[in-house]
């Protein structure tokens, strides 16, 4: 997939990243679109409020990454994602530690549940209002009923640290299968949703 398409709107556009994850940056990389990484403030994201939904919840925190990294360019396209996975509506971000991811796996363990990004592109031009777009993408897994012995190996692997739900599909687990939705969101950034809006933002231009 290459998201620059030979098109002169989206070569000469400046881009940026707001995250220091290697997941994203490789599959952004992926797509052909040059673009610097940019990470946003440490302690910008908050806590789930009040009846807000999941979907609601990460679209609100890619909208506060975007719009901190936003503040500290003139102009430019800047790639914001928040990701969490949910199961019966409790929300599953980065484990904190060893024992905290423990308790996520145990809890997916034998169930269905969602893998949920928000994404926002935030266009930043010099003396123009900024163009926001922001969605929530969805991805629905199933986790297999694996054995203690199965989990403390990965626990040992230490391939949970930073990974929302504390796994990472890409690190080829047998016992995680994708039932619906995007691949890549569940890796962290969902590109076909990407590729998607900057068409469109290239057809409205």
């Amino acid at each position: 997939m290459n998201i620059l398409c030979n098109n002169n709107y989206f070569s000469c556009e400046k881009f940026y990243l707001a995250s220091q994850s290697p997941r994203r940056r490789e599959l952004l990389a992926e797509t052909g679109l040059r673009f610097d990484i940019l990470p946003p403030d440490e302690g910008i994201e908050n806590e789930r409020e009040t009846n807000e939904t999941p979907n609601q919840y990460v679209c609100r925190l890619a909208v506060l990454k975007a719009r901190n990294v936003a503040d500290k360019i003139n102009y430019g396209c800047v790639i914001a994602c928040d990701t969490v996975a949910c199961c019966r509506d409790k929300l599953l971000g980065k484990p904190k530690d060893k024992n905290d991811a423990k308790q996520m796996l145990k809890y997916l363990r034998g169930k269905k549940h969602y893998v949920i990004s928000g994404l926002c592109l935030l266009i930043k031009k010099i003396s123009k209002p900024e163009q926001l777009t922001v969605i929530a993408e969805r991805t629905e897994l199933i986790m297999k009923q694996i054995t203690d012995q199965e989990l403390e190996l990965y626990l040992d692997s230490n391939a949970w640290i930073g990974k929302a739900g504390a796994f990472g599909y890409q690190d080829g687990n047998s016992w995680i299968k994708i039932i619906k939705g995007s691949e890549s969101n569940v890796v962290g950034l969902p590109i076909e949703r990407l590729y998607e809006i900057l068409n469109q933002k290239l057809l409205n231009s």
